[in-house]
Order: structure tokens, then C-alpha cells, then sequence
């Protein structure tokens, strides 16, 4: 797997990601302990309108950015969205009221929502061949698992000697590190075509090829599942840790570090379980997982009061779920590079990145402010809607496949 790193270009690309990965980390854990910090043990629900904002900013400013710099240099998009994190990262310290979270996470998030698609965009363009794409999809997915799980221990770590406070600037630092890298970087240039059309024709261009492409639209349920099982995770392992377990600020860097084990425990295995059993089969199973997972994590609720173990209950149930995102989200860029072309690839990409992250506009609603009023009955409905995308997954792919062989046989008697 890694020798896709020969490759100088994604070399530095990938250098970059991990670097701002890092800072993104340590903010993760820095903004649960804020959340907690304002509001107690109603942490759950300002972050989870916090998170809600976010993918707000994703699903509604992604699209129109992406059409609008479409022809812009990747270069400039990544620079100037890095330049707009590290100020917003800088300013967070100084937050004292829930509403300051909510806007600057909504800026924050709004550049992000305009580097994640033109830098996922921009590998199948420095690495073309398919075995080396499925190679660099696979480190790329190693590098947010690793980031799960490293940025928890460096943040419980720093939290020994510094405030909360202080890991905003571990934020800016790796927003800064990533954005030199990218200037030092010579990337590709970008294909313009002369039909690429108006502002108004590329804003919905992406969508459409999602909608009318089988493998796409069982893509879009997969982000479901995935939505369901990270809400969990990411909105309520504070009010676990702190509120119901009662243990110290490093206990939620543990519970976050224990969902990123999971994750990159699968990804390293996912290019070889991929080409054995294919991409769509490694992500139903990866389904079946997450939900597995979040039926184990009610238990892990309703009996955490009467059991000494519920603790390390929970984080078996949390590494669960990392293992079946990781399944899902891993091998998942090889169905979009399929159904792109190179002259829509960014568009199609932040199509991806707008639609599944609009399923967390339902899931961390759901997480947080259902589960300020009940964990079990939250993590419940939770479960429930990773369930109906798993099964309608699956139906879509059968369906997929049972077409597929009757065109086949149809073309094939065609030609006797």
C-alpha cells in the first residue's frame, strides 16, 4: 500500500492531509471539552446543533463553491480554504457563549466543504492507474484512522500541561503546515472542456450523475448507514464519558481513539479484502457491522448504570463501529471514480460530499438533542436508520446485478 508513495505529487498531497488531519483531531476534542465546559451535561445538544451547522455549511455552500471555482486552480482553492480554517481555528480560544461555536463553525466549515472535494478530486489525477487509486484511497482512509487515534493521545497528553484551550492552536499549526505543502506542490492542471457549461448548468451536474448512475445511488445509501454510526460517536462519547461514567477529560480522547482502532484495523486489510470479494460486498458487510454495533451500543446505555464493565463495553461497541464506517467509507471513492470523467470528476466528488453529509443533518439532530432527552431511545433510532439503508442497499444491488445479467444475456443472443 504504500508504495503509491513514490509518487512525489501524492507524496505531498498526502503529506498535507495528514498534517491538517492532525490539527482537525485535536480540534475535535478540543470542541467536545468546550461544549461541555459551556453547557454541562447538555454538552450532547450544542454539539450537536454545532455539528448540525456544519453539515449545513457542507450540504448548502459545497455545491455553489464548487461550481464556482471549477475553474479556478486547485492550488488557490486548497491555499485560500487552509488560510480561512487556520484564522477561525485561532479565534475559537476566545469563545464564551454557544452561538459564537455555532458561527465559527459554520466558517470553518464552509472552507472545508471547499478543500475536501477538490483534494479528493485531484488523486485520481496523480495516481491514474486503478490498483495504485485503490492503493492511495486505502492510505488516504489509514490516514483519518490514524488521525482518530493518534490525535486523541496527543490531545489527552497535551491536556496533562495545557488548557482545553491551548490545542486550538495545534489546529492552526497543521491548517498552516498543510497549505505550505500545497504551495511547495505542483499539481496537475486542471481539464476544461468548452461544453463545460455556465455557473448555473455545473451546480447541479454532479447531482445528476449521482441520480441516474445504479452504483451511485446504493453509494448514497451507504452514507446513511455511515451517517447513523459516527453521529453516535462523535455527538454523545462526551456525555458517556464525562456524564454517565464520570471519568476525566482524557476519557474522551480514549472513547474517540477507540472508534479510530476500529477504523484502522479495516483499512489497512480493505485493498486486499476488495479484491477478493469487490467493493460493493466489502460495504454491505460494512453495513452489517454498524448496525451490529449500534444495537451493541443500546445495551452498552441501558445497562451502564448497573454494571462496573459498561466503560470498556462501550469502547468495544465504538471500535465496532469504526471497523463497519472504515468498510464502507474505504473502498467507496473507487465507485465514484468510476462514474466520472475527468471533466466532472470535482463536480461528481462534491456531489458526494454534499449529499452524505446532508445525511448527518438528520443523524446528529437525532444523536443530540433526542439524546438529551434519552441515550437509549437516540442511539435506537439510530440504529433503525442504519438499518433500513442496509437492506434498501442491498436491494438496489441485486437489483443492479439482475439487470445487469439480463442485458447481458439479451446482447449475447443479439449477436448469435
Amino acid at each position: 500500500m504504500i508504495e503509491v508513495l513514490c509518487n512525489r505529487t501524492y507524496r505531498a498531497l498526502f503529506g498535507a492531509q495528514v498534517i491538517a488531519l492532525l490539527g482537525t483531531g485535536v480540534l475535535t476534542v478540543a470542541l467536545g471539552l468546550l461544549a461541555f465546559d459551556l453547557a454541562g451535561d447538555a454538552a450532547g445538544r450544542v454539539l450537536g446543533t454545532a455539528l448540525t451547522i456544519k453539515m449545513v455549511a457542507y450540504v448548502g455552500v459545497a455545491p455553489v463553491v464548487a461550481a464556482l471555482v471549477d475553474r479556478v486552480p486547485k492550488k488557490a482553492v486548497l491555499v485560500g480554504a487552509d488560510i480561512v480554517r487556520l484564522t477561525i481555528a485561532l479565534m475559537l480560544p476566545f469563545v464564551s457563549e454557544a452561538w459564537h461555536i455555532y458561527v465559527l463553525v459554520f466558517i470553518l466549515q464552509s472552507a472545508s466543504a471547499t478543500f475536501t472535494p477538490a483534494f479528493q478530486a485531484l488523486i485520481p489525477a496523480v495516481v491514474p492507474e486503478a490498483r495504485d487509486y485503490t492503493r492511495a484511497l486505502s492510505l488516504s482512509k489509514v490516514a483519518y484512522d490514524l488521525e482518530a487515534l493518534l490525535s486523541p493521545t496527543i490531545a489527552a497528553v497535551l491536556l496533562t500541561v495545557v488548557s482545553y484551550n491551548n490545542l486550538f492552536e495545534g489546529t492552526a499549526i497543521g491548517f498552516a503546515g498543510s497549505a505550505m505543502l500545497v504551495l511547495a506542490t505542483a499539481l496537475p492542471q486542471h481539464p476544461l472542456t468548452r461544453d463545460s457549461g455556465t455557473f448555473w448548468q455545473r451546480l447541479p451536474a454532479g447531482a445528476l450523475v449521482f441520480f441516474r448512475t445504479p452504483s451511485l445511488r446504493f453509494l448514497m445509501l451507504t452514507n446513511v448507514v455511515v451517517a447513523a454510526g459516527t453521529a453516535v460517536v462523535l455527538v454523545n462519547s462526551v456525555v458517556y464519558a464525562k456524564g454517565i461514567f464520570e471519568r476525566d477529560d482524557a476519557a474522551l480522547a480514549i472513547a474517540l481513539g477507540a472508534y479510530g482502532v476500529g477504523s484502522l484495523i479495516v483499512a489497512v486489510n480493505v485493498p486486499r479484502l476488495a479484491g477478493r470479494i469487490g467493493v460493493t460486498r466489502t460495504m454491505l458487510g460494512g453495513a452489517v457491522v454498524v448496525v451490529i454495533g449500534l444495537f451493541a451500543a443500546i445495551a452498552v446505555t441501558i445497562l451502564a448504570a448497573s454494571t462496573s464493565t459498561g466503560w470498556w463495553a462501550l469502547l468495544a461497541a465504538w471500535v465496532m463501529l469504526g471497523a463497519g464506517t472504515s468498510l464502507i467509507g474505504t473502498p467507496s471513492a473507487r465507485l465514484l471514480a468510476d462514474a466520472s470523467t475527468p471533466a466532472n470528476r470535482n463536480l461528481v466528488y462534491t456531489a458526494q460530499f454534499a449529499l452524505s453529509h446532508s445525511c448527518f443533518l438528520v443523524t446528529y439532530p437525532l444523536a443530540g438533542w433526542l439524546g438529551a432527552v434519552s441515550l437509549p431511545m437516540a442511539t435506537a433510532s439510530l440504529a433503525f436508520v442504519a438499518l433500513a439503508g442496509t437492506v434498501t442497499a442491498f436491494r438496489i444491488r441485486r437489483r443492479a446485478i439482475v439487470l445487469a445479467q439480463y442485458w447481458e444475456n439479451t446482447e449475447s443472443r443479439a449477436g448469435r
